[in-house]
């Protein structure tokens, strides 16, 4: 982890406020306020000394004299290939404009955004940062352009933090955006929000407190506060429900956060014992996380003065990674993203974020000059994913609607060639059944199996498409007969 004005981020800021200087930004303050904003941010995200130093030198090769090789000479490789990937991204945003009237909001358009960043990960993260900065001063710009960053924002860059389970920066992106984007909306529901939150204090202050005594009497140690909704949720989810706020059971929550998973299972039964729950609404997120990784024990219960109340209970290092995701994974896993960093391979990610060698694996064929047609490309990033397990408990990551053979390909291309057959949950099933959430799947293999060309009705991701493709025509290939040259006729 980054150290705070070390030598080389005092040097870089020195750097920067000198190739910036003259420079203003809308809201008339120097330049130099908005990288040393993007700095504070990684510094919160607990990022890394090279992405912070890229971070205050994000704007330098593109608004100022500064070059690439003038940065790779004072801080290395690694930090001269983010600041050229986050350059790289913005002359890719440009390109989107002038094809999309400027926003850049489509499925696909967003996936060529992704391609121009995915050589490293941490190119993303700064762009987050500089995003988040810009939305909390967009008050500066005139009223159009305001409506069409916060557009971009809430269709692109919030959900992606979503997508990387960057919980506190999806909440605050999401509400900067909405302002602006619907701004009676906006200025309803938060009035919504302060009434009912207000009608319920004393409630919720009276269940914290039973809970917070019952927890010492077990002697659990917790910590207990209270959540309330974001506005752009609330949106969302009275959308779903037909505007009826008599089904929103969430839009305020106590959080508990205990220091392990038995104290998490434990800490529920505490809260079943005091209130009653509502079936259907405990919903166990650590023993089946969420598609973006987040875990949590989640249950609804109904209080003694019949009040409905969420709870939401789960470890410090779980509570670290909902609000910062892919940021606290590197601070968990102590990773030294630095100049052996390898490029092109993400290995150091957890395995809920391994889509992104999906981006990598596209990025790469590029680098190398070959043609991807990404109209083609069925990678969706806002797709909903399944977990399933193998035998042996390791977790597997697959588009929904994946089959039998999607998995044995994600497996080894070896495995997927040999299969005869599967076992879902212990039973026998065929290769046409779609895998659900928490399936344990165990493939059968045979070594006298071969590819056959009817699996590709059996198969949706591309990557067990391409691979099935590749073998079949080697299979070919190996049993074409040899044809012996004709023999000349004796006249």
């Amino acid at each position: 982890m980054a150290t705070k004005d070390s030598a080389r981020v005092k040097e870089a800021v020195a750097i920067a406020t000198k190739a910036h200087d003259g420079q203003f930004r809308k809201t008339g303050e120097p330049y130099i306020v908005h990288p040393l904003a993007v700095k504070k941010i990684l510094e919160e995200w607990h990022m890394d000394e090279d992405t912070i130093i890229a971070g205050i030198l994000h704007d330098t090769v593109e608004d100022t004299n500064l070059t690439l090789d003038d940065i790779r000479k004072t801080f290395g490789d690694s930090v001269a290939f983010l600041v050229d990937g986050v350059t790289k991204l913005s002359d890719e945003r440009a390109k989107l404009r002038d094809i999309d009237t400027y926003l850049p909001a489509t499925k696909d358009n967003f996936l060529r955004l992704m391609i121009a960043l995915s050589d490293d990960i941490r190119v993303l993260i700064i762009k987050l940062a500089d995003r988040l900065h810009n939305l909390r001063t967009l008050s500066a710009l005139p009223p159009d352009k305001q409506k069409k960053v916060a557009k971009e924002s809430l269709e692109v860059f919030a959900p992606l933090a979503d997508r990387l389970n960057m919980g506190l920066l999806r909440v605050e992106m999401a509400d900067l955006a909405f302002k602006y984007v619907d701004p009676k909306r906006y200025d309803y529901l938060k009035d919504l929000i302060a009434k009912t939150n207000k009608s319920a204090e004393k409630s919720l202050k009276k269940v914290e407190q039973e809970v917070a005594a019952a927890l010492k009497k077990e002697k659990i140690s917790f910590e207990i506060s209270g959540r309330v909704k974001s506005i752009y949720s609330l949106h969302k989810k009275l959308a779903k429900h037909n505007q009826n706020m008599g089904e929103i059971y969430d839009l305020t929550a106590l959080r508990i956060i205990v220091n392990d998973v038995t104290d998490c299972y434990l800490t529920l039964g505490v809260v079943h014992s005091l209130y009653t729950p509502m079936g259907g609404r405990i919903k166990d997120y650590i023993a089946m996380p969420k598609q973006n990784g987040y875990q949590s024990l989640h249950t609804t219960v109904i209080t003694k003065d019949k009040r409905i109340i969420e709870f939401q209970i789960r470890t410090h290092e779980m509570h670290d990674f909902a609000e910062h995701g892919l940021a606290a994974s590197f601070y968990y896993n102590e990773q030294k993203l630095t100049e052996n960093y390898k490029k092109g391979k993400i290995e150091h990610l957890p395995t809920n974020l391994l889509w992104i060698t999906e981006l990598q694996m596209t990025a790469a064929k590029l680098r190398e000059g070959k043609k991807v047609d990404l109209k083609k490309l069925k990678l969706n990033l806002f797709a909903d994913k399944i977990f399933v397990y193998t035998p042996k408990g390791d977790i597997i990551d697959l588009p929904k609607g994946s089959l039998p053979l999607d998995f044995a390909y994600r497996l080894h291309s070896e495995i997927g060639d040999h299969v005869v057959g599967v076992k879902i949950n212990g039973k026998m099933s065929n290769l046409n059944k779609k895998l659900e959430q928490g399936d344990v799947v165990e493939i059968l293999t045979s070594k006298n199996q071969t590819p056959k060309s009817s699996w590709l009705d059996k198969i949706i991701t591309p990557r067990a498409r391409q691979k099935l493709l590749h073998n079949l025509k080697l299979s070919a290939k190996k049993d074409q007969p040899i044809i012996p040259p004709l023999k000349k006729s004796k006249k």
